[in-house]
């Protein structure tokens, strides 16, 4: 058994959750012992698709032309595209018709939580849909006091500096807007984001909230997964206010280095996520603005050691079982 992993645009997507994504595939298979190749030139038994991009879209349609089997990932929704970008609400129900054109083309497909699956199981594909997380390099993700210091030295926090940070590109479904505000709120602590996309592409609110001055605000752009470690090491708080996700691997990375989480009530997270027991959530920002105090201030209990639970059963060894079985089902079909 040997499968074609393809992705569309690589260099475009590779500081995106979903170039993250697929690394954590390779990796995956590599730890269940599968065969994989990236060239579309090679042989192979099975397409194992990512993007929908035109092309993708093409290579899809020659491969079940030759009777090949299509595993379909399905990385997005209609749901977390229409809060993104600028023009993204008029032109969702469109980006909808192409994703179940695209995904169509699969004997299967995979999404990363029972949420996104609950949502394209009512898109009409009549496919098998399977559940299996992007997964988290528990190796890599790991707590590390040495990078949590430079982390603090990098961006001149002092050791008595309350810090929260966030993960995301610059789009308005990853909430940017609320941690703008919340930081307006409380200037008592520092925050920092980290990630970024072209401001040309985002909505008028995220880019009057990306040019927000406040002394206790600093936007740091992309960084290397090891800076990343290092703010979830030496952080106070990781703060995720996203209002829409298919999964959304930073919140898993969190778990995994064992930092204080605060995530959105939103439907994504639901089971695998708990109020009070792995991780906190808030529903609005006021309550956001509520229980980041109490986190920070020790009010509210450490979950971190069950939160690191989420991570190990979300470690690439699982991953790359399940997605082989999902190859193996496929090829027996």
């Amino acid at each position: 058994m040997k499968v074609l992993l393809y992705t569309e645009g690589k260099k475009s997507i590779s500081k995106s959750g979903l170039g993250k994504a697929i690394k954590h595939q390779m990796r995956a298979l590599e730890l269940a012992g599968v065969e994989y190749t990236t060239n579309p030139k090679d042989d192979f038994d099975i397409l194992h698709i990512n993007t929908y991009f035109p092309y993708s879209y093409s290579l899809a349609l020659r491969t079940k032309k030759k009777g090949k089997k299509i595993v379909y990932h399905a990385h997005s929704t209609e749901e977390d595209y229409k809060d993104g970008f600028i023009l993204a609400k008029q032109t969702s129900k469109a980006f909808k018709k192409w994703l179940i054109k695209c995904y169509s083309l699969g004997d299967v497909i995979v999404t990363p939580t029972p949420y996104s699956k609950k949502l394209l199981d009512t898109y009409g594909m009549n496919r098998k849909i399977y559940a299996i997380s992007n997964g988290i390099d528990i190796d890599k993700f790991v707590r590390n006091s040495n990078l949590a210091k430079k982390f603090r030295k990098t961006y001149g926090y002092k050791d008595t500096d309350k810090v929260i940070i966030g993960v995301g590109l610059y789009i308005e479904r990853k909430g940017i807007v609320d941690f703008v505000e919340l930081a307006k709120r409380m200037p008592e602590y520092k925050f920092i984001w980290f990630g970024y996309s072209p401001l040309a592409a985002a909505t008028k609110p995220v880019r009057e909230a990306v040019n927000t001055k406040l002394p206790n605000l600093y936007f740091a752009g992309y960084v290397s997964s090891e800076m990343i470690i290092g703010a979830m090491s030496g952080c106070d708080l990781y703060l995720f206010p996203t209002l829409e996700e298919t999964e959304g691997i930073p919140i898993i990375e969190a778990c995994a280095c064992k930092c204080k989480a605060l995530i959105r009530d939103i439907p994504v997270f639901d089971p695998w996520l708990k109020d009070g027991v792995n991780v906190y959530k808030a529903k609005d920002i006021d309550e956001f603005e509520d229980k980041i105090k109490k986190i920070i201030n020790n009010e509210l209990p450490d979950l971190t050691e069950n939160a690191y639970n989420v991570a190990l059963d979300r470690r690439l060894e699982v991953i790359g079982k399940k997605l082989k079985k999902v190859y193996e089902e496929v090829l027996k079909d």
